[in-house]
């Protein structure tokens, strides 16, 4: 049996007549969403630079949540995650999701415990 795809992305937001022109729209908001960070990573705006939270810069913390966008929007729309059954979905996309926010937890813990043994001078920087 055959199975059509969805033409359209953002629950609908945007329709497309066919498969050809959805993936340019999709390819262009993963673009977008490249260029942005690119631009970030290059103009390095001073107030994203200069304030933390949770021991990391709000620059960083944009680059890990626009990192995670595209991830999720490539898996929904480029493995076809939206077309398969809710448990499926579930299953995969929130697995992935859980097991990234524990790793991002570890390395900040990480990083901020080896941060502050070198700021403390209880090892010399030598590297």
């Amino acid at each position: 049996m055959a199975h059509e795809h969805k033409l359209e992305i953002f629950r609908g937001a945007l329709k497309f007549k066919s498969n050809v022109s959805k993936i340019w729209g999709v390819f262009i908001v993963l673009s977008i969403v490249t260029v942005v960070e690119v631009a970030l990573g290059i103009i390095r705006p001073a107030f994203l630079v200069e304030h933390h939270f949770l021991a990391l810069k709000l620059l960083n913390w944009i680059f890990i949540i626009l990192t995670l966008f595209k991830a999720y929007y490539i898996t929904w729309d480029f493995m076809h995650m939206r077309d398969e059954t809710s448990g499926l979905r579930r299953a995969v996309i929130w697995t992935a999701v859980f097991l990234i926010i524990y790793l991002v937890t570890l390395i900040l813990i990480e990083g901020d415990y080896i941060f502050e043994v070198y700021k403390n001078g209880y090892i010399k920087f030598d590297f």
